[in-house]
């Protein structure tokens, strides 16, 4: 195989994500609170999307920037991370993330793919021509 292939995080997919991370945890603060029998439970949403907002805005130039590459019979990622395409087992998706499943039960993800099954199908060709 002469082709790369590189698969870059889609930043709708990312906000996607964000927002559903978001609700989910407006809506878990705001049970801890009704539990607690806190009679504002409303400021638990507030809680619950500043918490994410704040982790998304630290994290976005990390996730945007991780990108895996297939080259020859290798995909590398963010943090040296390299897998033998011959070394794969399965390929899951999990969202807009694409899970490679390695022979040895190693997991990587290629996180916010605008079209995860194009990405699966890209490394499972890829796979095949090697």
């Amino acid at each position: 195989m002469t082709e790369t292939l590189r698969f870059l995080p889609d930043r709708k997919a990312w906000l996607r994500a964000q927002i559903r991370l978001a609700l989910v945890a407006m809506i878990g603060a705001m049970l801890v609170l009704k539990l607690m029998g806190n009679p504002n439970v409303w400021v638990g949403a507030i809680a619950g999307m500043a918490g994410i907002a704040l982790r998304s805005w630290y994290l976005a130039s990390e996730e945007m920037a991780a990108e895996w590459v297939i080259d020859g019979d290798t995909i590398s990622g963010p943090l040296e991370r390299q897998v033998r395409l011959d070394q794969i087992e399965r390929i899951r998706i999990l969202g807009s993330f694409v899970q490679i499943i390695t022979k040895s039960g190693d997991k990587h993800l290629i996180k916010y793919q605008a079209n995860p099954l194009a990405t699966r199908s890209a490394i499972q060709t890829a796979i095949e021509a090697t």
